[in-house]
């Protein structure tokens, strides 16, 4: 008896060899402090659930990130297991936990708070936010010792549209411009081979990390495909002092950015192109199915990354 066409394109599908495989997934629900590995994250229209969706601010409304307030680095923050699944709604008794050195425990509801904060701002976007409370307030101006209030993203009222140079059509919460970020560990493990002390992957913050693919091959990807999901890369993530960053003291020094200035600069990897002096480490990326209606939306740690269509050059990929 014949196949038919759909399960032959499976069959071919499973046949195929991957070029990676997702080795981490990392969910950073407080925009600069610490990240949770996760075995599987759900996607939505913003990129993975809970991804960046609350935010520390002073006096005047304005993001505090780790640029500013490295001490942040040290901030634990967890989720409940059963967040990460499919479909799952929190309860009263759902809470995010907020713990850092010489700090009792903050609990935040996930059930959202009734009160709304005007004029909070992350980078080129302002708009109202959801505030969190004078517990948290205190929590975090007793912490950072200077005027601060927790928000959370209202995605009820306000849309913070990623730039549609890069992307038409996507948005986000309070990341910094893009849904999702990719890093391999063939990258990290090629740069450390040229520094001095090596460094954790955690001083780049991905979501994403990726391994059985060579160093750097995720500069060249326009787009690939993890499980069902179609991922489009569509800029260089280019680097700031965040990973010069110790994220296990918050102290900063020279490395790797000095080393990458030397090997992963506009200058040397794009010499005819503007933005000479960027550092370039990871891939921005998008996600089609992410806008569309529909259950199990889930990528999980192990889903093979087969790509779909990539570029030749670093030179020729879009930063």
């Amino acid at each position: 008896m014949e196949k038919t066409d759909a399960s032959s394109a499976a069959a071919a599908a499973a046949a195929a060899v991957a070029d990676a495989k997702i080795s981490s997934i990392f969910i950073y629900p407080v925009k600069s402090c610490r990240g949770i590995s996760v075995p599987h994250a759900p996607l939505t229209p913003t990129g993975f659930r809970w991804d960046r969706q609350w935010l520390v601010v002073n006096q005047r409304g304005r993001a505090y990130t780790q640029r500013v307030e490295p001490k942040l680095a040290l901030v634990e923050v967890n989720l409940p297991a059963e967040a990460f699944s499919e479909g799952w709604e929190p309860t009263k008794t759902s809470y995010l936990e907020i713990k850092a050195p010489g700090m009792d425990l903050l609990k935040i509801s996930l059930c959202k708070p009734p009160k709304v904060s005007d004029g909070v701002s992350v980078w080129e976007w302002s708009g109202s936010a959801l505030d969190e409370g004078d517990e948290a307030s205190k929590w975090f101006t007793n912490y950072l010792g200077k005027p601060s209030r927790m928000v959370r993203f209202n995605a009820a009222s306000e849309t913070r549209p990623v730039n549609p140079v890069y992307a038409q059509g996507y948005s986000i919460m309070f990341s910094d411009m893009f849904p999702f970020m990719l890093v391999s560990q063939g990258s990290l493990d090629e740069l450390n081979k040229l520094l001095k002390e090596p460094v954790p992957m955690n001083r780049f913050r991905p979501n994403i990390l990726v391994d059985g693919c060579e160093p750097f091959s995720e500069d060249l990807w326009t787009e690939i495909k993890i499980s069902q999901f179609s991922f489009q890369g569509v800029r260089l993530c280019s680097r700031c002092k965040v990973p010069t960053i110790n994220q296990d003291t918050a102290i900063a020094g020279p490395e790797p950015n000095e080393t990458l200035m030397k090997y992963r600069s506009g200058k040397v990897l794009r010499p005819d192109k503007k933005q000479q002096g960027e550092i370039y480490f990871g891939q921005n990326m998008v996600c089609k199915e992410s806008l569309t209606e529909g259950k199990a939306k889930l990528v999980k740690v192990g889903d093979p990354i087969f790509v779909l269509q990539k570029v030749s050059t670093a030179a020729e990929a879009v930063a």
